[in-house]
């Protein structure tokens, strides 16, 4: 969590006490017409990170997150709580740690299962959990020091005792967002000193006494301030799709400053002794070509076996403050749930995150349209009596000839649109030469005219591989996740129609007689619906009355 874009504004409200007995429920009305329907967002107030996150021995994932329970934009931050059984379906818990005085902040941060009880805290138990956060000060406004605490849980992660002092004092003002694994016999934690461009590595055997073991700095597009760290084992597969070794992967939070303006994400490669990370290239690589995708971070993996599943923040700091999503008491939702690995890209040559939407069977619904065309056609989806107003689609292309006889002008282009008020989202893809597929947001009303910085389109290229290519997305109200060839690619954007988009039309043009494309759309259901009671509310986090 970047201090310019919470602890500044954080002296304008109160911290709220630890809660005392006095507790009420906050509802949420996720009804509005901006509300995502299967991504998480907060039933009311400012949500940026997430923070710890873990799956429990009975299944059920948990979710904490920065959260500003009293306002609409950052600061007076707290650890929001959320379990899910499918990650789509969201229960929202109490608050899980409130800030201790009116000058310090629970900053971004993560959690571990302490199954072998090696802090201590949990002597007769496998399920404890410590989180770990940034405990950021305040003095009159100007940032203080920031320090690496911890709290301690006997109930599986839902009520959490503070330890009383920190683990990793420091007087920096910009040392934070603690990231801790398991490696072999020790633990190890990925902590950035942001102004400084470093992420420090520090191990130890109980969770509470760290040692300094190493520094990754002096790479990639630096930006302003590096933060959120995250230091995770992941599968690795070559080109032709066969398991390879593990590799380490080392994600990064840029901001301000990221290559394509204020805040992003980018990834290094390498391996992991237990106190070194070693790069195999000083290559920088981008998480997504949005500008909505930052701070993730990977759940707590219990073993070599877990598969790496990985949530992000769907906003930029650029822009986060002032979405019209204000009317409906809530800002900011999280992406999609993602399943990620590495893989060799077509040539075996460059490595490649490729990120999945976690299994969506739990909110497929009906399937809306399934066609195969060819050279040149329209298709036309209605989708305006789906009451969640979500959908998924793929597009996938075969028959794919050597660029060089494709002309420039065969394309497949998308649009979700409102006939009525002429809002809409646009993209497509260039086969031949140019290989690149576009998004353009820009024709859903900007909703903020003077933020120069709310920009509307973006590109990147996406290569065909054995004559094939494939698109497929999620489109949520106000939020679009798309992911080209396989997961290799991908972008997150918000946008802001005045009127809900309710047709979907795909065009080809040009396309060479060998290839085809085939479509697929379905309806998705509205995951908060079902969590809704009678009257149609979310009840939510608790709160001091």
């Amino acid at each position: 969590m970047s201090l310019l874009g919470a602890l500044w504004l954080a002296t304008a409200v109160h911290a709220s006490p630890a809660p005392n007995g006095h507790e009420h429920a906050v509802v949420g009305n996720y009804t509005g017409p901006l509300r995502p329907q299967l991504h998480f967002t907060p039933p009311k107030g400012f949500m940026n990170d997430p923070n710890g996150m873990f799956r429990d021995s009975d299944g059920l994932w948990h979710y904490y997150y920065q959260y500003n329970p009293t306002g609409l934009v950052p600061g007076n931050q707290h650890w929001g709580h959320a379990t899910s059984p499918d990650l789509y379906h969201w229960t929202n818990q109490p608050i899980a740690l409130y800030p201790p005085k009116d000058n310090l902040f629970v900053l971004t941060g993560s959690a571990v299962v302490d199954v072998n009880n090696t802090s201590g805290f949990f002597p007769n138990q496998k399920n404890g959990v410590v989180a770990f956060f940034t405990l950021g000060e305040t003095d009159n406004g100007k940032p203080g020091p920031q320090q690496q605490s911890i709290a301690y849980s006997l109930d599986g992660g839902y009520h959490f005792i503070p330890y009383s002092h920190p683990v990793i004092p420091s007087d920096l003002t910009q040392f934070r967002d603690p990231k801790v694994v398991w490696y072999k016999d020790h633990w190890v934690m990925a902590v950035a000193y942001s102004a400084g461009f470093t992420v420090g590595i520090y191990t130890s055997p109980n969770l509470i006494d760290w040692t300094h073991a190493s520094n990754f700095t002096g790479v990639g597009s630096i930006g302003v301030e590096w933060e959120c760290p995250n230091l995770v084992r992941m599968p690795a597969f070559n080109h032709l799709g066969e398991k390879v070794e593990d590799k380490w992967l080392l994600l990064l939070g840029i901001n301000p400053g990221a290559p394509k303006g204020g805040s992003g994400a980018e990834y290094y490669l390498g391996s992991f002794n237990g106190t070194h990370f070693i790069p195999v290239d000083l290559v920088t690589r981008s998480v997504d070509f949005g500008k909505d995708n930052y701070a993730g971070q990977y759940f707590y993996q219990q073993s070599e076996d877990d598969v790496p599943v990985f949530m992000t923040w769907a906003s930029n700091w650029q822009y986060t403050q002032s979405v019209p999503t204000e009317q409906e008491e809530w800002r900011s939702a999280t992406a999609l749930p993602r399943r990620t690995y590495l893989r060799k890209d077509k040539d075996g040559v460059d490595w490649k995150l490729v990120s999945v939407p976690y299994d969506m069977s739990p909110v497929m619904g009906e399937t809306l349209l399934e066609k195969t065309v060819g050279n040149e056609s329209k298709t036309v989806v209605d989708f305006s009596k789906v009451k969640s107003n979500a959908v998924y689609w793929e597009a996938n292309v075969t028959g794919i000839p050597d660029s060089s006889v494709i002309p420039g002008t065969a394309t497949l282009n998308f649009t979700f649109e409102n006939p009525a008020s002429g809002d809409h989202i646009r993209g497509g893809y260039y086969f031949g030469s140019w290989n690149d597929f576009y998004l353009d947001r820009g024709g859903a009303q900007p909703f903020d005219n003077d933020n120069i910085f709310f920009t509307d389109k973006f590109s990147n290229n996406s290569f065909p591989a054995d004559g094939k290519w494939s698109m497929s997305g999620v489109l949520d109200r106000s939020i679009i996740e798309i992911f080209l060839t396989g997961g290799i690619d991908s972008i997150t954007s918000i946008f802001f129609p005045k009127e809900p988009l309710t047709v979907l039309t795909f065009h080809t043009m040009d396309l060479p007689s060998s290839m085809q494309v085939s479509f697929r759309v379905s309806a998705l259901e509205s995951a908060w619906t079902k969590m809704a009671s009678p009257d149609g509310l979310v009840w939510g986090n608790q709160t001091v009355g």
